[in-house]
């Protein structure tokens, strides 16, 4: 039964991977949000199922904050946020897409190098997904790059969070329930906070184009 449970959390972490290069190809807004909110319950999902294996209540605490979080209330403000501002498409990026996706493809084949040995050594239930969440992060950086919106940044940092997350729980069990409690507040202050951002930058510029902020450097 734990390897059956083992070689799901490797397939969730599969799927994590599959979302995050949906990500940095989707051009349209709404559907970003989307795959970010399916990121978020295939997280939820994993650690509830090494919870499970490892019998680590506090890992149920952490996919419910989780859930709270990244699936409810961050997608419903960024979904409000997008509605207020009326977006629906980020058209402009500053790669092309097919270049992005070789790119990410790159990505990934560096990241699994790179946590191999890492891996090896390691006991942990699902040691192999750390080259995943690796990647994941890496994905995520790398839309946040490549978007010439705010909104997509914002997104790719939340999933940024989400690839940091997911190696923490699959390779070590989980962080400190008061460092995952802190780290779940910063995320959330920091959407507020750039929600914020997103407004003061459409008002002064009619324009999400973040590239409108170097106007700020000529004043």
């Amino acid at each position: 039964m734990s390897d059956l449970l083992t070689q799901f959390v490797n397939l969730l972490g599969a799927v994590l991977l599959m979302l995050a290069f949906a990500m940095i190809s989707q051009r349209r807004i709404v559907s970003l949000i989307h795959l970010f909110t399916m990121q978020g319950a295939t997280l939820v999902l994993a650690t509830a199922v090494v919870g499970v294996v490892t019998h680590q209540p506090h890992l149920f605490v952490s996919a419910g904050v989780t859930l709270l979080l990244k699936v409810l209330l961050i997608p419903w403000l960024l979904h409000r946020v997008v509605g207020r501002l009326n977006i629906r498409w980020d058209i402009e990026t500053l790669i092309n897409i097919p270049t992005t996706m070789l790119i990410g493809i790159g990505v990934v084949i560096f990241s699994f190098n790179l946590a191999m040995p890492i891996s090896r050594l390691s006991s942990a239930l699902a040691s192999g997904t750390l080259g995943i969440a690796l990647a994941c992060v890496l994905l995520s950086f790398l839309m946040m790059i490549t978007r010439a919106k705010a909104v997509p940044q914002v997104i790719g940092f939340l999933a940024m969070e989400n690839g940091l997350f997911f190696a923490a729980t699959a390779a070590t069990y989980g962080m400190p329930m008061v460092v995952e409690l802190g780290i779940a507040l910063d995320v959330l202050i920091g959407v507020l906070i750039l929600g914020v951002f997103m407004f003061q930058i459409r008002e002064q510029f009619d324009s999400l184009d973040i590239r409108h902020l170097e106007k700020l450097k000529e004043d």
